[in-house]
């Protein structure tokens, strides 16, 4: 491919791939939640509010697949588990805020009743 070239098709894969993991409900409250440093199963569920132990749970465990977030256990006595963002997630915090800023200046939000 030469210099300049842009992919179509690899760069709508891509975007494709990145909205099925960012379009699932919880996964962007999640990560925002972790952009201010790491955090336990526990602060997580009571920062993402509504969100069930279940949802949570899988939710972590497809972004750690997504190698968006690591998952630090420390044996204790106690056990505990840390959730941080990897470089990757890290990267995802501007464009989440610039998605959320084009959304809220473009996009109509329905009105509750």
């Amino acid at each position: 491919m030469e210099a300049g070239h842009h992919d179509a098709h690899a760069c709508d894969a891509a975007v494709s791939l990145a909205f099925t993991i960012l379009g699932k409900r919880w996964n962007g409250m999640i990560i925002d939640a972790l952009g201010g440093g790491p955090l336990s199963f526990a602060v997580l569920r009571r920062t993402v509010t509504g969100i069930s132990d279940a949802v949570l749970s899988d939710r972590l465990s497809e972004l750690t697949e997504a190698s968006l977030l690591s998952r630090v256990v420390d044996p204790g006595p106690p056990v505990s588990v840390t959730y941080a963002l990897t470089p990757g997630g890290e990267r995802l915090l501007p464009v989440l805020e610039q998605l959320g800023q084009w959304a809220s200046e473009n996009l109509a939000v329905p009105q509750r009743a």
